[in-house]
């Protein structure tokens, strides 16, 4: 009983953090597709708890999201399970099954790649029912913003989650929230490499940002 009230708990602060990091950090990155790094903290959740636990995360975050600051409606809402679902709940699932730094790296990176396809497909779909703009206009976009949008997405997200997760899962630990980890206990060398990586990624994605904004 008493680990479900902390998972409970868990669950309930990080949808929280979620929430709070939507509505504070939204950037602009191509065009008008906005980044915001809520996926990093659900993809986190499904890394403590599993997939499940990150689908429940994304579905009540889009859902505040809806009713105080969305200003897309049910579509936005759908957008957002969708991506939120496809990047967290496939990393994690991956991460399920091979508990180990190279399963949470192979995580992130099929989540990577799987939500660009993912979300390149459902903004073709979807993009020209809110905008209103005829669905070839929206493929004109594809090469130029979608796709790049969600390269760069999915690379910060699966970057920073894994500078990140380790971290957390600590100051959980520490916090007595959670029991001490039986995984991801490599060497500094190794923990190291992964930090150089996660760096190398994010400094790739800011550049890439800076240039398709005409500002390098």
């Amino acid at each position: 009983m008493k680990t479900n009230a902390a998972k409970i708990c868990v669950l309930a602060m990080l949808s929280a953090i979620s929430y709070i990091v939507v509505v504070l950090g939204r950037i602009p990155l191509v065009l008008f597709l906005k980044y915001d790094p809520k996926d990093i903290v659900i993809t986190i959740g499904g890394f403590l708890y599993g997939p499940l636990a990150a689908l429940m995360i994304t579905v009540v975050v889009s859902f505040a999201e809806m009713f105080t600051i969305s200003e897309n409606g049910p579509i936005g809402l759908l957008m957002n399970i969708i991506s939120g679902a496809s990047f967290a709940c496939t990393a994690a699932f991956i991460y399920k099954r091979y508990r180990s730094m190279k399963g949470a790296v192979a995580g992130l990176a099929v989540a990577w790649i799987f939500t660009t396809a993912v979300m390149v497909l459902w903004n073709y779909l979807i993009t020209p029912l809110y905008l209103n703009v005829p669905r070839d206009e929206v493929a004109k976009l594809l090469i130029p913003a979608f796709i790049p949008f969600n390269l760069i997405k999915g690379g910060l997200n699966a970057a920073l989650t894994m500078l990140l997760y380790k971290p957390v899962k600590a100051a959980l630990q520490s916090s007595r929230l959670m029991p001490q980890p039986q995984e991801m206990q490599k060497t500094g060398k190794a923990n190291m490499g992964i930090v150089i990586a996660s760096v190398f990624v994010i400094a790739t994605c800011v550049l890439w940002v800076l240039v398709l904004n005409g500002r390098l």
